[in-house]
């Protein structure tokens, strides 16, 4: 008898009770696995997640947590040759498993770079600067995220059974919460495989991870307030979970990722014979026949300008006629099969509705040729156009998906009707564009871009970089308002962010400061003793601060710069003209020069344990400084990340540039790379 998928539930692997549902392979209707999560403790497995794994990430900053990351995606590329092997059974050739499976892990990559790079090598994650809330500076504000105390929830699709597991598993382990996730049964056995690779990696805590292959039981029933629910599927079934009495009662976050009728647009300006016509269909093709068109980001409506529609329907009917279906485990097939008979069923029928309404114009067939494999027992279906002649009035065009490789031809008269079609689909997760035309991009974005989660404009000049229509990207935002959801995933730190709770604290600065772990304006300044700059990064301190002896500005300073520089512009050089400028008393310093005139009154000249200058960050110039004023620097230690075993930390200080009377004339962040106690030994 075909083997039951495991289930992993308190880090260990158990079976579900009784015998479980069969399933099939997708190409030739073979037994593939059994699933079943009868009898499983839900109970016990959220307790387990909250107590045991999120009490274990929560011990980790978010560098630790990216370096763990890191390492995971690494284990699983030395790996994935084995998921790959697998997943031909889903229907998947090996196209549509790289972006499933390299996709997905590179996912992880993406994750922990943002997390290390973008994140403090800490557990608590600055939102913004402080507010200032009180008129003397001792009452301030400060948004702030920590990880929610509770399980994500991880409810799956079929079609991305690794990458769809990979978006949503990097930003939640990021955030220092544990998930359950909870596979497509379809496909839920090249899930099981993946994860049971992360879990004899030994890489993540115990109780970050556990699965379900199966339904979900009683588990709803025992979730809370500090449980995030993340849900790519159906819209039908994310309301229905939705109004789960415990995620109402609770508040329990909920994201969706559901149903979703994408557009692509072509220009006016993209009539055949054009780079952009040309690419349009490329883009088409490849979206109806990527993954057998069983894409959340797939194109549905191919809205076009009615002058070109018949030469656009007869291009798109030759490239399709060239597509090889069958056997994705053959490299000669373009196009593989759907997940399962039951999805080609369901194809069917959502064709036969979209026929009311719209005409087949290639495809429609059961008759077809499949190569290396038999189209009876497979789950095959022929690619399929429709063409729709009154596209504002057929409501089934802009209401009906369906999920498989096909879509429709709307024909536009104007840019108005093509975003008015555009919005018809009522919320989508992506929408392209393919024109060389920026103004014509410009309004249909301006038109459609509340209705899309994300929108890509294709022309010649970026296309051969371009990673399509369909392709979400870790560092942009996946989602989309109405029938897709109203959900965003990924999209960087956005992402990582959705598990975590932002909480507003207020307080004195002192408190913000250590709260955080960045100095406050207003909170206590020390004294290192020495000039910071002599200091390790261990040894220095939050709060070290040198405060520099006065520098009197000259007019042969000013003068100098501006010729030494060449920036001679007027209100530096030319005392009549700058007097009449509204924000002059007369001639005034560069603000460039202030700044580097205030560098060397706090460097520290002698070899030491600062390394280098990489930056600064907000720099603003707030009081002019005429010739004659003199200047002062206050310099604190605002904030330090160590960068784990490179031997140096970054160290962000707060400069401040006062003139005689106190006035501020210059702010802005210096960014520094400080070697650790170890490396500056090393080095002296």
């Amino acid at each position: 008898m075909t083997n039951k998928l495991g289930n992993l539930v308190l880090d260990r692997w158990v079976e579900g009770d009784g015998d479980g549902t069969t399933l099939a392979s997708a190409v030739n209707g073979t037994p593939v696995a059994r699933i079943t999560s009868e009898g499983l403790d839900f109970a016990g497995m959220l307790q387990h997640a909250r107590n045991i794994g999120g009490s274990n990430l929560r011990r980790m900053t978010f560098h630790e947590r990216g370096d763990m990351l890191k390492s995971l995606a690494k284990y699983l590329m030395e790996r994935k040759e084995e998921i790959y092997a697998l997943s031909t059974e889903t229907g998947a050739t090996r196209s549509d498993s790289w972006v499933d499976i390299d996709g997905g892990i590179s996912t992880l990559f993406v994750f922990s770079s943002k997390g290390r790079r973008e994140m403090p090598n800490d557990h608590v994650y600055l939102d913004g600067p402080p507010e200032m809330l009180s008129r003397n500076g001792t009452f301030v504000g400060q948004h702030i995220y920590t990880p929610k105390l509770g399980a994500a929830v991880h409810i799956n699709a079929f079609n991305f059974p690794c990458w769809g597991m990979l978006e949503k598993l990097g930003p939640t382990l990021m955030a220092g919460v544990p998930a359950i996730v909870k596979p497509a049964s379809s496909t839920a056995y090249l899930a099981e495989l993946m994860v049971r690779q992360i879990n004899a990696s030994g890489l993540l805590p115990d109780g970050a991870l556990q699965l379900v292959c199966g339904g979900v039981g009683d588990l709803f029933d025992y979730l809370n307030c500090q449980d995030t629910i993340a849900f790519t599927g159906s819209k039908s079934t994310a309301e229905f979970l939705q109004q789960h009495p415990r995620v109402i009662g609770e508040s329990v976050a909920f994201t969706a990722e559901t149903d979703s009728l994408n557009a692509s647009i072509l220009g006016p300006d993209a009539v055949p014979g054009t780079p952009e016509f040309d690419l349009f269909i490329k883009e088409v093709v490849r979206e109806m026949t990527s993954k057998a068109g069983q894409k959340c980001t797939a194109i549905r409506r191919i809205i076009a300008p009615a002058a070109v529609a018949a030469d656009l329907t007869a291009a798109l009917g030759n490239a399709l006629g060239d597509v090889r279906i069958g056997n994705p485990a053959n490299r000669d097939v373009d196009m593989g099969a759907l997940a399962s008979q039951g999805q080609r069923d369901e194809v069917r029928d959502r064709v036969r509705e979209l026929s009311q309404q719209a005409d087949v114009v290639f495809g429609g067939s059961d008759d077809f040729d499949v190569v290396d494999a038999d189209v009876d027992r497979g789950a095959f279906f022929m690619p399929t156009l429709l063409h729709c002649d009154k596209p504002l009035n057929s409501s089934l065009v802009h209401s009906v998906e369906a999920f498989g490789p096909v879509s429709t031809v709307l024909p536009y008269d104007g840019l108005d009707e093509a975003i008015e079609l555009a919005r018809l689909g009522e919320g989508s997760l992506a929408c392209s564009i393919v024109t060389n035309d920026n103004a014509v991009a410009r309004e249909l974005i301006l038109g459609t871009a509340a209705y899309h989660g994300r929108m890509l404009v294709i022309n010649r000049h970026c296309a051969a970089e371009s990673t399509g229509h369909g392709s979400p990207l870790p560092h942009l935002v996946h989602g989309g308002p109405g029938r897709a959801g109203g959900g965003e995933e990924m999209g960087g730190v956005r992402g990582i962010k959705h598990y975590m709770q932002r909480t507003a604290i207020q307080g004195d600065p002192q408190t913000i400061t250590a709260i955080g772990n960045r100095w406050t304006h207003g909170a206590d300044e020390i004294d290192p003793g020495v000039h910071p700059f002599r200091k390790t990064f261990e040894q220095l301190a939050i709060g070290d601060t040198l405060r520099s002896e006065p520098r009197e500005v000259t007019l042969d300073d000013i003068e100098h710069f501006a010729e030494f520089t060449g920036d001679k512009f007027y209100a530096h050089t030319d005392e009549e003209a700058a007097a009449k400028n509204p924000f002059f008393e007369g001639r005034v310093a560069h603000g460039y020069l202030i700044v580097s005139l205030a560098a060397g009154l706090f460097v520290e000249p002698a070899f030491g344990p600062v390394l280098a200058n990489y930056g600064v960050d907000d720099l603003r110039f707030l009081t002019p400084l005429n010739h004659g004023d003199t200047m002062a620097v206050r310099l604190t230690c605002k904030q330090k990340t160590l960068r784990g075993d490179s031997g140096y930390g970054e160290v962000r200080w707060d400069a401040e540039v006062t003139n005689q009377d106190d006035e501020v004339v210059a702010s802005y962040d210096v960014l520094t790379m400080v070697a650790t106690d170890e490396h500056w030994a090393s080095v002296q």
